[in-house]
């Protein structure tokens, strides 16, 4: 998701205002296959700098005993058991996260019993220090800046599509079956495989399962099936990722901006046939602007955003049984097909309540007193009652 280049804190001389200035850290942001180690290395190159991987499958400890925290212990509880003890012990961030979200629940609980400290008062404490805001403490790095490496969609899923079959030519399942056989073959066996947590929720082995553990004991037809099945899945998933990692940028960085959120600057990496005009030279003259200590000549990406808009909100709606958070989803669950369609069932519900209330609400002595009369026929005469 993430590439960072050139971040040392250095004094480099005065800045603008005449205070010391340091090397920028620039963070390079993308959806997967938008290029972002090219980038990097070329940056990093041209310029000097270092640069950091920040992907979040990238394994942070070796130590056995450090992997195992209490946090993926808190997961395999159950979900509304750990929102309502979340609910006692810090009901501000329990009425901001859903039942079901039980990784960010687990989380909140995690802070409090390894901090005391609820999770809502730890995040207020961060805002609230010098430099602070409402996404979070101070930057670490205050001359930073942002470059978002986007494509059109049907281009990088056809990127997408070739990256999985080059992966596949380069020995991807081969390295998969060596995977497998060391790491997971006997949490098979022992039916305790779990793809939710560390290497094992990462896209790429998962999607390989049911070939992975089938291979050798069924039909060759059936093996190739279930080979098919995988690839096509992991292509699937490979480009549904990368709009979730698009719509996180802009959920994050465009649509809610914060006073301390670095500039956002745009490039366009759908031509690759482009990259030195297109990407490569406007991000060189961005980041030598920050380490010169002047505005970039290229603008920052700027959305339109509501500033009243409450991405924690809480929503119950009891016509579709389901809690909701925030407003922007609110809005578009209301919207939603699902919630038309239930409002329109409970309509024609409340319709026939109030039709068979309304034939109810003749009295006897009327229905009586109508039967012994009779009612006019269509010529005006009088019907009797039958003998």
């Amino acid at each position: 998701m993430a590439a960072v280049a050139a971040a040392r804190a250095v004094s480099v001389g005065p800045g603008l205002r005449g205070l010391p200035r340091t090397l920028p850290l620039v963070v390079i942001l993308g959806a997967t296959g938008t290029g972002k180690s090219t980038l990097a290395l070329q940056l990093g190159q041209r310029l000097g700098g270092e640069i950091v991987s920040a992907d979040s499958m990238q394994p942070q400890e070796t130590d056995t005993e450090k992997v195992i925290d209490r946090k993926v212990e808190l997961e395999k509880e159950d979900g509304h058991a750990l929102h309502k003890r979340l609910s006692q012990v810090d009901p501000e961030m329990a009425a901001k996260l859903h039942p079901h979200d039980k990784r960010k629940v687990a989380r909140s609980l995690q802070v409090f019993e390894e901090t005391g400290i609820s999770h809502s008062e730890f995040l207020c404490r961060q805002r609230a220090e010098e430099g602070g805001g409402p996404l979070g403490g101070p930057l670490r790095f205050p001359n930073s800046c942002i470059l978002w490496l986007h494509a059109d969609q049907t281009v990088l899923d056809k990127r997408l599509d070739k990256r999985v079959d080059d992966m596949l030519a380069a020995g991807l399942l081969d390295e998969l079956r060596g995977f497998h056989r060391r790491y997971n073959q006997e949490k098979v066996a022992e039916n305790s495989q779990d793809y939710q947590h560390g290497i094992f929720q990462s896209i790429g082995f998962k999607e390989f399962h049911e070939y992975l553990i089938t291979e050798g004991k069924c039909t060759p037809e059936t093996s190739n099936q279930l080979l098919k099945k995988g690839i096509e899945a992991l292509k699937q998933v490979t480009k549904r990722y990368a709009r979730k990692q698009n719509r996180w940028v802009k959920n994050r960085f465009l649509s809610r901006p914060g006073p301390s959120v670095p500039p956002v600057y745009g490039l366009e990496v759908s031509d690759v046939s482009k990259w030195e005009e297109s990407v490569l030279e406007p991000a060189l003259e961005i980041v030598r602007s920050f380490i010169q200590g002047r505005k970039p000549a290229a603008a920052p990406v700027r959305m339109p955003h509501d500033e009243t808009e409450n991405k924690r909100s809480y929503h119950m709606c009891d016509l579709c049984d389901r809690i909701i958070i925030g407003d922007r989803e609110w809005a578009a669950h209301i919207k939603s097909k699902s919630h038309l369609h239930q409002l329109k069932k409970r309509r024609r519900l409340d319709s026939d309540a109030v039709t068979t209330v309304e034939s109810q609400s003749i009295s006897p002595d009327c229905d009586k007193e109508l039967k012994e009369k009779g009612s006019p026929g269509q010529n005006g005469e009088e019907l009797r009652p039958s003998v």
